[in-house]
């Protein structure tokens, strides 16, 4: 098979890690008769920096005539960064909005799974994690909070911001359709996570959700506040299988998530269209103050090449050569700094790159 990626190394650290995740697909594609085809990209400051704007018409037809798009991470420091001296619309960010609206890139998943290796890295009492979880946050991803109307105005002599969150029927059945669907594949459970005690969006959320469940009737489901979500991700987060939650409280749970299994550096993302096209990158962000150092982790993006063999290109055996080499890996007591631990190997983020090579090799 040959496979057409758009490339967006991005900001930061972000061309580090996309350069091992490029690797490892190389070598995946070596052993088992695939060819990777990559066309790089600019967005986010480093377009900004070229081009004046974080993402152009052109890098985004690329984008579009691929048949996934691999990315790192984007943006900088946002209290130093001239990037963010600019309007709110030419910011890195902005890049990534359009790019997510343009491709119809609705559904984010975010897998959240405790490796028995980094158990030490997790923050939470053992008898909390016991034999460690894996859950899988699904948020909607261009509707809500961040893509709704705003504007600041001066009223009666008063600075006064407004931002508008918007739903309609429509955006949300689409992505509890996709969180249903994943969860008839893991352990059938899924939890929809709302503000319906106070917001319109979350009632019409709740209702749809409720809606759609009628037609997965092997899959249980409940609803849960999201204040009651984000004190059990670390009260009992073994409960979860499939979250499901709208844009911005999906942002906030899935970073929650990230950090209870150790590192945010091993967190994989999947951002999918209608059909099989999607973006994949870590959950992280760029981290400039360590860019260039060669200390990143560049696991969270390996992963997420993997959930791209399985999820863009059904190449599911290749997706579990990755994850068992990743996994080998650990196993043997390597780590980049970020999961550190004492008796560990270190490692910096070249040298984690090759020794997952060398596994699938």
């Amino acid at each position: 098979m040959n496979c057409n990626l758009a490339v967006i190394k991005g900001d930061g650290i972000g061309p580090e890690i996309v350069t091992e995740a490029m690797r490892v697909l190389d070598a995946v594609g070596e052993k088992y008769g695939h060819t990777f085809s990559y066309t790089q990209i600019l967005m986010g400051g480093a377009s900004i920096d070229v081009h004046g704007e974080p993402l152009t018409e052109e890098a985004l037809e690329i984008a579009k005539k691929s048949d996934a798009v691999l990315m790192g991470s984007i943006g900088g420091n946002t209290s130093t960064s001239p990037w963010y001296k600019l309007p709110a619309q030419l910011r890195p960010e902005a890049g990534l909005l359009k790019l997510r609206k343009s491709l119809g890139l609705f559904a984010n998943i975010r897998p959240a799974y405790l490796y028995d290796e980094l158990k030490k890295a997790c923050p939470l009492r053992d008898e909390v994690i016991g034999d460690g979880f894996d859950m899988v946050i699904m948020r909607e991803l261009t509707g809500g909070l961040y893509f709704g109307e705003r504007h600041t105005e001066e009223i009666d002599g008063v600075r006064t911001a407004v931002d508008t969150l918007s739903y309609n029927e429509n955006e949300i059945r689409r992505i509890a359709i996709k969180a249903f669907d994943i969860a008839r594949k893991r352990k059938k459970h899924v939890i929809s996570v709302d503000k319906a005690n106070v917001l319109d969006s979350s009632r019409l959320w709740r209702t749809v959700v409720e809606e759609v469940a009628k037609d997965y009737e092997d899959v249980t489901y409940e609803h849960m506040l999201v204040d009651n979500c984000a004190m059990q991700l670390v009260n009992n987060p073994r409960q979860f299988d499939v979250i499901l939650t709208e844009n911005m409280f999906g942002d906030i749970l899935s970073d929650e998530a990230s950090m209870i299994t150790g590192s945010i550096g091993m967190l994989s993302s999947a951002s999918l269209a209608e059909g099989k096209f999607g973006l994949y990158e870590p959950s992280h962000g760029s981290a400039p103050d360590i860019a260039g150092q060669d200390i990143a982790n560049p696991i969270a993006t390996i992963l997420s090449a993997a959930m791209m063999l399985r999820y863009s290109f059904d190449l599911d055996k290749e997706a579990d050569e990755i994850e068992k080499a990743v996994k080998a890996v650990l196993a043997d007591g390597y780590r980049t700094v970020d999961i550190m631990s004492d008796g560990m190997k270190k490692v910096g983020c070249k040298e984690m790159g090759q020794l997952i090579i060398d596994q699938i090799k």
